[in-house]
């Protein structure tokens, strides 16, 4: 038998380097008691606004993705004094998102290469994304990301207030089995299509005990058995055939979840295909979502904005040191001013 007749395994492998388990790294960057206290009471809100119990509207908003830790933290900076504010009428979560889709290649988050340089330093991007949760967490505001890697979650989960199932992913059914298991509340968005059938089939599958693979606090791979997560609802984020953020996309969201027996919860996207990836269309998105809640549509219970320092996005790959400190480096976002006062006038609107 020749060498390369005997050889099957590992073809197309480059490297395979251990990261540290995740009981280890947690225990690194420990969470402290205050820290999960607030974590816990936060998804207490948030549950408690989706499922009719608190008539707030929740607001998911912040940076596409966090590339950079300085200009993240003085988003949650600005973001804690402007949630205060407006706290009567909407409970503010923002969007802390390490993992991103892509469609072909691209960069894929700070978890994937917090470097920006290709350089896959997972566990540097681990512990970064935990170390910037934690401050987050002391600045009181609630963090909000995707989920996109099944094993992600064991080493970030227990700083995380409410996250979302993408729209590539809500038909996987690793992601539907990982979300049952999840100890936060959970959106899935409608399919990349526009359907919002994948999305209801999702939330009834990830409301149910499931048994997959996985890995323990160990890191060992395991057998893991879930009770179901009974806090998911549905996202609508439009589609390649057009936006649905419309009163009646809305109620046909709605009736679906109502004929599988599920809450009528949805929450709207202002961004992606309901703005048709345009920035500066996302605050018209916005006040449209606001005008249906305001007139009595209680199945609207939240909404999401892509929001950043600086308005819109750099092109990417390039140099660090060239970067426009608080733009985006994935999907263009609206300014911070312009954020600002789509809250305010929200708040005064509710």
């Amino acid at each position: 038998m020749t060498a390369a007749a005997s050889r099957v395994s590992d073809l197309n492998i480059a490297a395979n380097v251990p990261l540290p388990a995740p009981a280890l790294l947690t225990h690194e960057v420990a969470r402290s008691d205050a820290q999960a206290e607030f974590v816990a009471d936060a998804r207490r809100q948030v549950a408690e606004v989706i499922f009719g119990e608190d008539p707030r509207l929740l607001v998911v908003v912040g940076p596409c993705s966090i590339h950079d830790v300085e200009a993240g933290r003085e988003y949650a900076e600005k973001l804690a004094k402007l949630a205060a504010e407006v706290a009567d009428k909407l409970c503010v979560v923002m969007r802390v998102y390490f993992e991103k889709p892509r469609t072909t290649v691209g960069w894929k988050g700070l978890i994937m290469d917090p470097a920006l340089d290709g350089s896959g330093d997972i566990a540097g991007g681990l512990r970064m994304a935990r170390t910037f949760l934690r401050d987050v967490a002391d600045l009181g505001v609630p963090a909000a990301t995707e989920l996109l890697d099944p094993i992600t979650p064991q080493y970030i989960a227990d700083l995380i207030t409410w996250s979302a199932i993408g729209a590539r992913t809500t038909e996987s059914q690793t992601h539907r089995q990982m979300a049952s298991g999840l100890s936060m509340p959970l959106g899935f968005k409608n399919a990349t299509n526009g359907s919002v059938s994948p999305a209801v089939n999702a939330i009834k599958a990830a409301t149910a005990p499931q048994t997959f693979l996985g890995i323990s606090a160990e890191g060992i791979a395991s057998a893991v058995t879930t009770n179901g997560n009974p806090h998911c609802h549905l996202i609508l984020r439009g589609g390649e055939d057009g936006p649905n953020f419309a009163h009646a996309h809305v109620a046909a969201a709605a009736a679906s979840l109502e004929a599988a027996g599920l809450p009528r919860a949805v929450m709207v996207d202002a961004s992606h295909d309901n703005s048709g990836k345009d920035h500066t269309r996302q605050p018209d998105v916005f006040r449209d979502i606001v005008a249906q809640r305001k007139a009595g549509d209680t199945a609207i219970i939240g909404t999401m904005l892509e929001s950043n320092l600086v308005a819109g996005a750099q092109k990417f790959p390039a140099p660090v040191d060239s970067l426009t400190y608080g733009q985006s480096i994935t999907d263009k976002c609206i300014d911070w001013e312009t954020t600002e006062r789509l809250l305010k006038d929200a708040a005064d609107a509710l």
